[in-house]
């Protein structure tokens, strides 16, 4: 087997397949390499609910994709922050701008279910599944190739822009010889669907504390989506506790503001690592998503922003008779370069600044938090940035959503 794209796209996660709907419409030779066989879900879409951003929603709507969900997304109508030990809040309330919602909440498998069918409708697409990448192969000015593996053996692609989108661990970025520095933030976050006295009302409720984040989102089902945030040295522990403990246990991070927790569905855990590529951009090739920057879960900001990096490269390779020129890759790094830096640091700077436990910072924290409850020009600027409005945002992130 030997085939030539337009766009080659390793990796069919969330931001991978979601760059392949979104060239659909180019035209163009696309193909996508996905580790898992037709019939079964990657990894990543499991039961993790995703917190999608106003930018996020107008996007994957005019792409098709919200309209193929099965079950029912939660809006997001208000914000809540506050810290455990502090005083002082924030509350930001869609309706003071205008807004029904600030953006919506998705369980990961739904989200992966709809992706499949948007792209099982797609005419240009060319699915390599199961197959994994082995290794970049020769380069020319004009196209670039590498090496995959599937059930029959091992064969030669090549394409005019090669896409690495293959996770925080990707083997293309290591591939191209693209550093990534790391740090970790010695926290494990556990993921759970949980029932409270309290149905969900559209508010997103995050807790923080000196071991990490305690999220509740509003989920469609009278659900909240849980996300709860230990130190490493301590989840073990946490993953060994029975129903009773586990509820208890968040009753006393989060507190009452929803009545008493009730039950709770099963508990995964992930690690949380920040992991973030040096540069962006190779010869003929871009990362971006995961492989691009894995950040800290806080803020909800790591899918909407990957999705931002998928869609700007589709608008610009969209305007280019060559996807992969070097013109395009350069515009598209600097395209990305500030919303990519603001997020990282919104990002990074709460995470470590809400989990220091020193009591200097708690009238500081404090003192923020009541600033933004009463600021209208800091309200503006966290919703926007809440909502996905950095940096030169792509057009289909700026359309209203019906």
């Amino acid at each position: 087997m030997s085939e030539t794209h337009d766009v080659l796209i390793v990796g069919g996660g969330l931001v991978g397949a979601s760059l392949a709907i979104a060239l659909d419409r180019l035209g163009l030779r696309v193909g996508l390499v996905e580790a898992t066989p037709g019939g079964v879900m990657p990894a990543v879409f499991d039961q993790r609910n995703l917190s999608f951003a106003g930018a996020t929603v107008n996007a994957l709507t005019a792409l098709g994709v919200m309209a193929k969900l099965r079950t029912p997304a939660g809006a997001i109508r208000r914000i809540h922050v506050s810290r455990q030990g502090d005083f002082g809040r924030t509350v930001l309330d869609a309706a003071d701008y205008g807004r029904q919602a600030f953006g919506q909440v998705v369980v990961a498998r739904d989200f992966g279910e709809a992706l499949e069918a948007r792209l099982c409708e797609l005419r240009g697409l060319t699915r390599y599944r199961p197959a994994r990448f082995i290794a970049l192969g020769d380069a020319s000015p004009e196209s670039r190739s590498l090496r995959i593996a599937d059930e029959s053996g091992e064969h030669e692609l090549s394409a005019r822009l090669l896409v690495a989108a293959d996770g925080t661990r990707s083997a293309m970025r290591d591939a191209l010889g693209i550093q990534a520095g790391e740090h970790d933030y010695l926290q494990t976050l556990f993921v759970a669907r949980m029932r409270a006295a309290q149905a969900p009302d559209g508010t997103a409720y995050e807790r923080f504390g000196a071991h990490g984040p305690t999220a509740l989102l509003p989920r469609g089902d009278r659900h909240f989506g849980v996300v709860h945030g230990v130190a490493r040295e301590q989840a073990d522990a946490v993953a060994a506790e029975g129903e009773v403990a586990w509820l208890q246990r968040i009753q006393e991070a989060f507190g009452w503001r929803v009545g008493r927790f009730l039950a709770t569905g099963e508990r995964s855990a992930y690690p949380i690592v920040k992991v973030v590529a040096e540069r962006v951009v190779d010869a003929r090739a871009v990362v971006l998503g995961n492989a691009a920057q894995t950040l800290h879960p806080i803020g909800a900001q790591g899918f909407n922003l990957g999705l931002r990096d998928a869609l700007t490269l589709a608008e610009l390779v969209e305007q280019a008779e060559d996807p992969g020129a070097a013109a395009v890759l350069d515009a598209y790094a600097e395209r990305r370069r500030e919303d990519r830096r603001r997020t990282l640091e919104f990002s990074d700077s709460l995470a470590r600044i809400t989990g220091n436990a020193s009591p200097l910072l708690r009238p500081l924290r404090s003192l923020g938090l009541m600033a933004a409850d009463n600021s209208q020009a800091l309200q503006s600027m966290l919703v926007g940035g809440a909502m996905g409005f950095r940096g030169e945002v792509p057009a289909l992130c700026r359309e209203i959503a019906p």
